[in-house]
């Protein structure tokens, strides 16, 4: 029996269906379906119940996936083993990462503690970070904000307060700070839903029952930014995030009432892991790095 195989069943298991699986893995539905029914073949038993588009582990499958789990487990483990190799003079880290920020600081100063470890870097969304580190593809995520699950350990970075941005042209542009409920009925521009920086904000807006004029939704930094340079409207970013531009003025809220935290993942199993261990460790004794342990 392949470790593949039984990747690709944990991966459909706890995914939910073939399709989710195979972007977790990042492989194509055909590659994961096939290395599925492989092993369904090779022992003659079905590990799913196909019920048109919905999955459901037989009686087999859910026993299975618990030893699944462990193997695969085991096999990070022996791999960790030996890629650590007690000095860490060789070896690999892989990092996963929702955006510049941050990771190539962390990148920067690592790299110089610990010249012979090979650095990876994956962006992408925080999904796709938590699965990457639930199918052994990254060592370590960084992410913004919290997520409880007891399948990972959690490290917060950095706390940062948010800060308005806007045209020079803009009348708020005048002052360096401004109180919140200078908002009121502002032009503002905001990101795309999920974004842990537009949650924080529209919380507290909430709560001062403060009501800008919210004019389009943005689904990336370097949008907003372009949008708010042309005097489209007011952005909110965290502080650590903003780029200076010649057309753009930073503005504090008063009392910073608004901030995203930045947080260090890996797998819970994994945290006694020479390498990510040894990233944690150095961090903690940068300027700027881990609040907590």
């Amino acid at each position: 029996m392949s470790n593949s195989k039984l990747r690709a069943f944990l991966a459909v298991a706890r995914h939910g269906s073939f399709s989710a699986g195979a972007r977790a893995l990042g492989l194509s539905q055909p590659t994961l379906t096939t290395q599925v029914q492989a092993l369904e073949r090779q022992h003659n038993l079905e590990l799913f119940h196909r019920r048109g588009r919905r999955i459901e582990l037989t009686g087999v499958g859910r026993q299975l996936l618990p030893i699944a789990q462990q193997l695969l487990t085991l096999e990070a483990e022996a791999s960790g083993l030996l890629r650590d190799s007690g000095t860490l003079s060789r070896g690999q880290l892989q990092l996963g990462a929702v955006g510049p920020f941050h990771v190539i600081e962390m990148v920067d100063a690592y790299r110089h503690a610990y010249p012979q470890i090979e650095l990876s870097i994956r962006i992408g969304n925080s999904a796709s970070v938590l699965a990457d580190l639930e199918n052994y593809v990254i060592d370590v995520g960084v992410l913004a904000g919290l997520h409880e699950d007891p399948a990972f350990h959690a490290v917060l970075y950095a706390r940062h307060p948010v800060i308005l941005f806007a045209h020079v042209g803009h009348p708020l542009a005048q002052h360096d700070c401004v109180r919140l409920d200078a908002l009121q009925g502002q032009a503002m521009l905001r990101r795309e839903q999920g974004s842990t920086t537009r949650a924080a904000f529209e919380r507290v807006l909430e709560a001062r029952e403060v009501s800008p004029r919210m004019l389009m939704e943005i689904g990336s930094r370097e949008a907003l930014r372009e949008a708010v340079a042309r005097g489209i409207g007011l952005g909110v970013v965290s502080e650590a995030e903003f780029v200076p531009g010649p057309q753009l003025k930073a503005i504090r809220i008063e009392g910073d009432p608004v901030h995203t935290e930045t947080y260090l993942y890996c797998l819970a199993e994994r945290r006694s892991s020479q390498v990510i261990d040894s990233f944690l460790a150095m961090l903690r004794g940068q300027p700027g790095g881990p609040l907590r342990g």
